[in-house]
């Protein structure tokens, strides 16, 4: 790991704090979602399942980070979202559909939206 950026990236996901770790993840999902989509434009299908490979990857971590005890209905309400979302980047990889993509790039803007104004509400009770 002599690259610096992926030092830069690895100190900068351990000191996140779990909240900013969620937007990192939204914004994978989109960034790998992207690649994905310009890999099936480009005929490059191995390239393509690779990247969505990781949004998949990304989606499971989310499902993962889910906090039932706190969360409640909330967290059952965004495991709902996050199944669905899986099940469409498998459909897209499987069917390499760009539409599908699109799809799920937009809830996951949505999401990372919603989750940013959350944030802010957040660190504004805490002050």
């Amino acid at each position: 790991m002599n690259n610096p950026y992926q030092q830069y990236t690895k100190v900068k996901i351990s000191t996140a704090a779990p909240e900013e770790l969620v937007m990192m993840l939204y914004d994978g999902a989109v960034k790998f979602s992207n690649k994905a989509k310009n890999a099936i434009e480009n005929k490059k299908i191995e390239e393509a399942n690779n990247n969505l490979a990781r949004v998949e990857a990304i989606i499971d971590e989310l499902m993962l980070g889910l906090d039932y005890e706190q969360g409640g209905q909330i967290a059952d309400n965004y495991l709902h979202i996050y199944d669905y979302l899986k099940r469409r980047v498998i459909e897209a990889n499987v069917k390499k559909n760009i539409e599908v993509i699109d799809e799920v790039v937009g809830i996951i803007r949505d999401l990372r939206q919603t989750w940013g104004e959350a944030m802010k509400i957040a660190k504004k009770k805490e002050a």
